[in-house]
């Protein structure tokens, strides 16, 4: 995939906006080597799964699965990746649940000294693994502007840190508009899920920031 420079970058994403979230996807598909798109099945991941597996049927998905899932989410896991014959490359965290809540005395809170090092065992070194064994060019996501001021910073194209191509196809889009997008598409959606590194929807845990 060419590498925009910053001129570039804001020239696509003014153009970009507006631009349907399928049409975004295959524009970007056309020239990537190795996509892949990642969920934690979070609410409306339904939908960037849905309008990826649209355009490319077996594109890899990157599912860093905590061992926190709440079970409806997991339940809701298992009916999209059945439904949407999701190419799943499931990563998990290298300890065990049993062994942190030992180590950590259960999930530390975000003002603990150990709230670090559990955020990087259940979360960052399962992503890093990921990105390293997948080697993507492309990393579609389903970031969303007004999430937190982080993410009002970037847009539909922005950079990873270590330099990959992170898609947004979504991002200008209001929950309001995604629930006729999951409406339209018969999609269920998933609200008790539970992230044990970020307890408030406003904080960044890491992997984007």
């Amino acid at each position: 995939m060419k590498k925009f420079r910053d001129t570039e970058l804001k020239k696509l994403n003014s153009q970009l906006r507006g631009v349907a979230p399928s049409e975004i996807i295959q524009w970007v598909l056309a020239s990537s080597d190795n996509p892949v798109v990642t969920t934690n099945f979070r609410p409306y991941e339904a939908a960037i799964l849905h309008a990826c597996t649209q355009v490319e049927k077996d594109i890899k998905v990157i599912w860093c699965d905590t061992g926190y899932n709440t079970l409806p989410t997991y339940k809701h896991a298992k009916f999209l990746i059945d439904h949407l014959d999701l190419n799943v490359k499931l990563y998990t965290p290298k300890e065990t649940a049993s062994y942190r809540d030992a180590l950590f005395n259960g999930i530390p809170g975000v003002d603990s000294p150990d709230h670090a090092e559990f955020t990087r065992q259940v979360k960052l070194e399962p992503f890093q693994r990921a990105m390293a064994e997948q080697q993507p060019d492309v990393w579609f996501t389903n970031l969303r502007k007004g999430q937190t001021n982080f993410r009002d910073s970037i847009d539909i194209l922005s950079y990873s840190k270590d330099g990959v191509l992170k898609v947004s196809p979504f991002y200008h889009w209001t929950d309001e508009k995604l629930d006729g997008y999951l409406r339209e598409h018969k999609l269920p959606n998933e609200f008790k899920y539970f992230d044990p590194t970020k307890v408030l929807e406003n904080r960044e845990c890491g992997l984007h920031a």
